[in-house]
C-alpha cells in the first residue's frame, strides 16, 4: 500500500488560459516575423520564439515550474544534449 504524501500544485483556469493567449501572441509574432524581411535573421528569430513557447508549455502545461530541482536539472541536460547533436548536425550540413 503506498500512500501520496507529496503536495500537489493546481494551477487555475485564469493562469492558464493567461499563458494559452501567450502562446496565441507568440504564435502570431511568428507569422509577422516571416512577412517582414530580416536575412538571416528571421531563422534566428523564429527559432528564438519557439524556445519561448515551448519554456511556456514545458513550464505550467508539464507542470515543471512546481517539480524538484533535480528533475528540472535532468531536463535542462537532456535539453542541453538535444541542442548539441541539433548544432552538430548544422556543421554537418554546413561544412559538406
Amino acid at each position: 500500500m503506498t500512500s501520496d504524501t507529496g503536495a500537489h500544485h493546481i494551477v487555475g483556469y485564469a493562469k492558464l488560459a493567461q499563458v494559452w493567449l501567450a502562446l496565441l501572441a507568440l504564435t502570431a509574432l511568428t507569422v509577422l516575423i516571416t512577412r517582414v524581411e530580416l536575412g538571416g535573421y528571421k531563422v534566428l528569430g523564429a527559432l528564438t520564439i519557439a524556445c519561448l513557447k515551448s519554456g511556456l508549455v514545458i513550464a505550467f502545461f508539464m507542470h515543471m515550474k512546481y517539480e524538484g530541482r533535480l528533475l528540472r536539472w535532468l531536463l535542462f541536460v537532456a535539453l542541453v544534449t538535444l541542442a548539441i547533436f541539433i548544432g552538430l548536425t548544422f556543421f554537418d550540413v554546413l561544412y559538406r
